[in-house]
């Protein structure tokens, strides 16, 4: 498996000889594997698809007759042959991505990496910022990246840590020093890994449970970014020193990295997560990280191997040696008599021995992390006043740094319901039918005099409010027993007024879970806007819930800023890309002003998807993109999907995301604070709201105006196997059986995707162009997208979907489609070649990607070998459907060409 027939740049050449080597590779396991007639049969459907590629539409109408009523398990068999070599191709361009790092640096020392941290520092430097000043600006910052389960993405555990090993080897390859036997070695290692990943079951054959989604979670969180938090830190030190002459090891860079998960916290359609699922998080994450804080001391005492008879330690560590050995005898009989005179390692232990106490529970643990980082500063201490900067204090210094990160909880927990459920439960608790379909206005009245009389419910709660309070009982037992960084925020998800906000905070008051001295509710409401309604008037909605009296006094009380959240997935599947993007700009400009006339700092949660259409993209995009004053010094991002294995898949990948995510967040918040973001001009708003308009238009007269195109959409995409598959915990539909509007935006993207149609993710943006071109002119759109970063995300974002969109491919996928409904197929090609025909005009290119030259070359590598996986999954529905959905042995093949698709286009929705 492999292509001659694209061009490689000199710098990336390497690249197509590991695609090359990694190819030929996978053919020898297959041979080995599948045996000589599957290898053949692989290696004809890529033949045929190249030459359908490169040849005459007839070319690819015999690919198509070749797979044709194949036996559903060699389908398989031949889907998991290209999937694999996805993944393996995947890497390749993940460790590509670190070679061409480690060569900038190389060539060229002194200068930064655009997007870096020392891009950034130099950046302030040269706008006139000392070393204190630039300092006092990172002390501001918070970067916040919290990991999400994802309804249609269930990477096994055992194949991620496959494809870590995997990837290491690559790694270890470029390293020119290898001898010829070593090089042998490694690649023998990467063979082993691969043989092992194919002979492992590639999807679950149950439907994960909730405890499955944190895992997978778990393993990023503590494979990868465990291991980069230090090294972020020091990168950020080592920048001043070399731009400021300050002294690396001696500066105290401020903690700015916090991490977050919703693993076993978000109910939202999601009734296996409750107040068990959160005592299971918590608990689960603290024990993960107290081994892996247990397992570092072990190994720094192997490192801090420093005799009382050569050098002494701070008379502060003895002290607390010998109360913790009146306090821990069980240390001392796990320290081998020979090390008595070695105090670092008699310390350690006795850490080590206070750690397992918290991890089972005893007495004798620590109380808080603080203690913990406590005793790790005395040997801090110690070192540097007995000479021991350089005979450990580096690895002591890293604990130290992952301690401030993580604490005794891994990751912050936030806890996420939808508006109308918390609605429910109060219904029930005031007796009141009618709840539900009271005014905003009325509803916020009744639940703020409820508050305010601390009036509890005058009804027995049924089983669904009873769950709720002990959800936020456990959200205060939570925050008592693993730290106030436990739990997050409390995200209301669907708010759309006052009324959902102060729901929740009633509700928490009902389950007493407040401090019963204070009075004080422990906790940080998050409201959700994400539908295009309330995206419209979130600033009024928020406007109205910071005046309240006793909301202010909550959140006075809770020492907390307001956190909003964005959501990026319903107002797309309402309105289309172009007028959700324009509406979620807008949405947050209003919010930063409503927060802003509050005197509250802007907090904004991007709930973003890991598509474009659902948001997806660079960190530094969504930064840059923002409108002035709504980016101030925090960065909280929704990781999820694909965008969690792109982005923090490989250590030296997610050390350069969260670099990435400095620079934007520093350089944007620097100029922000001192006035040098220019509003967006009434030009620019213009040329925007009509692309909007144009572009909602043309999408909601598609989807939502004409009353069979749901019918096409079930027809023409693989959504009915979608909706089968053993993923997610979560169901793919708000409400079942209520057809478009009751699916979720993950599975509607996803199963666009599968097609090739990308329609979520660029449908409208050609009439919107149209329109836009029409009336300002090219000229003056032109210069738009030149000035406004934000307009020129969009175009580029939408130039990218139309290029992995595939017309040709999605005719296939049309012969699904009952003749009667074939003519949506029509309109959609129609505003497919509009929209090409708008942007290439705009662009002045010739193609698509002309500007992209690398993400041109990485679609145009992938699709001869997604083709047979395409016209595989046709012929394998067409089959299933006609049988009535019920061969088992079809399903499966389905599910190994969805999964085989979405390996090659890496996105799941």
């Amino acid at each position: 498996m492999n292509r001659s027939d694209i061009h490689f740049p000199p710098k990336h050449e390497p690249l197509r000889e590991d695609v090359h080597a990694l190819g030929a590779l996978m053919g020898e396991i297959l041979r080995e594997q599948g045996g000589q007639q599957l290898f053949e049969l692989v290696e004809l459907d890529r033949v045929a698809a190249i030459r359908g590629r490169a040849g005459p539409r007839e070319a690819r109408a015999e690919l198509a007759a070749r797979v044709r009523e194949r036996p559903p398990a060699l389908a398989r068999e031949v889907v998991r042959a290209f999937s694999t070599w996805f993944q393996s191709v995947n890497l390749a361009e993940r460790v590509h991505r670190i070679r061409r790092r480690r060569e900038y640096l190389l060539k060229d020392s002194e200068r930064p990496q655009p997007g870096g941290v020392e891009d950034a520092i130099a950046a302030l430097k040269s706008q006139g910022l000392t070393a204190a000043q630039v300092l006092e600006l990172i002390g501001g910052l918070s970067i916040e990246p919290v990991f999400a389960p994802h309804s249609t993405e269930a990477s096994r555990r055992t194949l991620l840590r496959k494809q870590l090993r995997i990837a290491q080897r690559l790694v270890e390859r470029l390293d020119p020093t290898l001898t010829p036997n070593e090089a042998r070695g490694v690649w023998n290692s990467i063979r082993m890994e691969l043989t092992a990943a194919w002979q492992t079951e590639e999807l679950p054959r149950e439907r994960l449970t909730v405890a499955d989604e944190r895992e997978q979670i778990l393993f990023y969180l503590v494979e990868v970014l465990y291991r980069v938090v230090p090294a972020f830190y020091e990168e950020i030190a080592q920048a001043l020193e070399k731009l400021y002459g300050t002294d690396a090891g001696a500066t105290r860079v401020p903690a700015i990295l916090h991490v977050g998960s919703w693993a076993g916290g978000d109910m939202d359609g999601n009734p296996d997560v409750h107040a068990k699922s959160i005592r299971e998080a918590l608990a689960r994450q603290q024990q993960v990280i107290i081994n892996r804080y247990f397992e570092e001391c072990q190994s720094i005492a192997q490192r801090l191997s420093q005799s009382a008879s050569r050098v002494p330690a701070a008379s502060e560590l003895t002290k607390r040696v010998e109360q913790y050995t009146r306090l821990l005898p069980g240390a001392r009989a796990i320290t081998p008599a020979r090390h008595d005179r070695m105090p670092y390692r008699v310390f350690l232990a006795q850490l080590g021995e206070r750690l397992r106490s918290t991890y089972e529970g005893r007495a004798s643990g620590y109380e808080s992390a603080r203690q913990f980082r406590d005793d790790v500063a005395l040997i801090a201490a110690s070192l540097r006043a007995n000479k021991g900067a350089n005979a450990g204090l580096f690895y002591v210094e890293r604990l130290l740094r992952r301690i401030d990160t993580f604490g005794f909880h891994l990751a912050t927990l936030d806890v996420r319901q939808h508006a109308g459920v918390l609605h429910e439960v109060v219904a029930r608790g005031f007796d009141d039918p009618l709840w539900p379909g009271r005014s905003s206005r009325e509803r916020r009245d009744r639940l703020a005099q409820a508050l305010e009389k601390d009036r509890g419910p005058v009804a027995d709660l049924d089983a669904l409010g009873k769950r709720h309070l002990a959800v936020f009982d456990a959200i205060m037992q939570g925050r008592h027993r693993y730290g106030p960084d436990a739990i997050g925020y409390f995200i209301v998800s669907g708010a759309s007024g006052a009324d959902d906000v102060l729901a929740a905070l009633l509700l928490a008051r009902w389950a007493a879970a407040y401090d019963k001295h204070t009075g004080e509710v422990a906790l940080d409401l998050a409201p959700q806007f994400e539908t295009a309604e309330a995206l419209a008037t979130c600033g009024r909605t928020l406007q109205e819930l910071l005046a309240d009296p006793l909301y202010r006094r909550h959140l006075d009380a809770r020492g907390r800023r307001q956190c909003v959240l964005i959501g990026y997935s319903d107002s797309n599947k309402q309105t289309g890309p172009c007028a959700s993007r324009f509406m979620i700009h807008q949405a947050q400009r209003d919010l930063a002003q409503a927060l802003a006339s509050a005197g509250e700092r802007a907090v904004m949660f991007h709930a973003r998807g890991g598509s474009i259409a659902r948001g997806g993209g660079r960190i530094e995009a969504l930064v840059h993109a923002a409108p002035a004053g709504a980016v101030d010094g925090v960065l909280r991002i929704r990781e999820q999907g694909a965008t969690i294995r792109q982005g923090y898949g490989l250590r030296p990948i997610a050390m350069r995301t969260l670099e990435r995510a400095f620079n934007a967040l520093s350089l944007t918040t620097a100029a922000s604070r001192s006035g040098q973001l220019p509003p967006d001009s009434a030009e620019q708003l213009e040329i925007a709201a009509l692309l909007a308009h144009e572009s909602r238009a043309a999408y909601r007269r598609l989807v939502y105006e004409q009353a069979q195109f749901y019918e096409y959409f079930q027809a023409v995409t693989p959504i009915d196997v979608i909706e089968r598959m053993q993923i997610g915990s979560r169901s793919v539909h708000r409400v079942e059986g209520a057809g478009l509007e009751g699916l979720l935006p993950v599975p509607w993207v996803y199963a666009w995707s599968q097609t090739r149609y990308m329609l979520p993710g660029w449908y409208g943006a050609g009439s919107g162009l149209r329109a836009a071109l029409a009336r300002f002119g090219l000229a003056r759109v032109r210069a738009a997208c030149g000035s406004w970063f934000f307009l020129r995300n969009l175009i580029d974002d939408v130039e990218t979907m139309l290029a992995r969109s595939d017309p040709d491919i999605a005719r296939y996928y049309d012969e699904l489609v009952p003749e009667a409904l074939r003519r949506f197929s029509g309109e959609i090609r129609g505003e497919f070649d509009s929209a090409c025909e708008q942007i290439l005009a705009v662009r002045d290119s010739r193609a698509l990607l002309d500007s992209d030259p690398t993400l041109q070359r990485s679609i145009q590598l992938r699709n001869p070998y997604l083709d047979p996986i395409h016209l595989m999954q046709v012929d394998l529905l067409q089959r299933w459907r006609a049988g009535g959905r019920t061969d088992r042995e079809l399903f499966d093949a389905l599910l190994a060409s969805v999964a085989g698709i979405a390996q090659g286009l890496q996105s799941t929705g």
